[in-house]
């Protein structure tokens, strides 16, 4: 899935010129939103500001009165606490790479450009669930199993297979590592909440299952 499926395309941003306060009323104006490009007047993408850089550009509450805080704002622009090396993505670009991005950076949003580096989008972290939750097809109810097998060849048509001859519904199946070696974690997303018979067959075909809720992140680590 491409970026520009998925990012806003009506982005709200900023000039490096207007005032933090500026910036912050921006923000709450529309919608609470935690992230700014910073363009010039071509629409170039010169940097980004956060609320995150909004408060650390400004004094502290535990130091100054809010009157003092807020003087502050009116008079620091955005080119003094605004990021400058961006991490930006192209439209061209995948879900899959902003979500890495996202995770490399630690960033929020990532802003899209185009290649000559003109804003063209901007796609958040709450883009990317949205995308995912879609794709996953987790809107409809249904019950996430987890299924460790082999890693060889024929084991996801075997897993299909079976969930097609008890006749159910799938939303999404997907493959994660196992901590054990040779081994795969599948998540079928099976849209019932009856999976007394898929568990069984699954089970016939010598199928490990596991709780769902038992498999994490850090177990690759083991």
């Amino acid at each position: 899935m491409f970026i520009n499926k998925s990012m806003t395309v009506n982005v709200i941003k900023i000039t490096e010129d207007k005032t933090l306060a500026q910036a912050r009323e921006k923000m709450g104006k529309h919608g609470g939103i935690r992230h700014l490009p910073v363009v010039d007047d071509q629409n170039t993408l010169i940097g980004i500001i956060t609320d995150r850089d909004i408060r650390s550009a400004l004094p502290s509450s535990l130091d100054v009165c809010a009157t003092d805080i807020h003087a502050a704002s009116e008079k620091l622009k955005v080119k003094n606490a605004m990021t400058k090396k961006t991490v930006v993505i192209t439209s061209e670009g995948t879900i899959q790479d902003a979500l890495l991005l996202t995770q490399k950076h630690k960033v929020g949003a990532l802003p899209v450009v185009d290649s000559g580096n003109k804003l063209i989008g901007i796609i958040s972290v709450r883009d990317l669930l949205r995308a995912f939750i879609n794709v996953l097809g987790i809107k409809e109810p249904g019950t996430l199993l987890c299924i460790i097998v082999d890693d060889k060849f024929g084991i996801m048509k075997k897993i299909t297979d079976a969930i097609y001859e008890e006749n159910i519904s799938t939303g999404s199946i997907l493959v994660a590592r196992y901590w054990e070696k040779n081994k795969k974690a599948v998540f079928p997303y099976l849209l019932t909440q009856n999976v007394t018979g898929i568990k069984r067959r699954f089970q016939k075909l010598g199928f490990q299952l596991l709780d769902p809720m038992d498999w994490g992140i850090e177990t690759e680590e083991k």
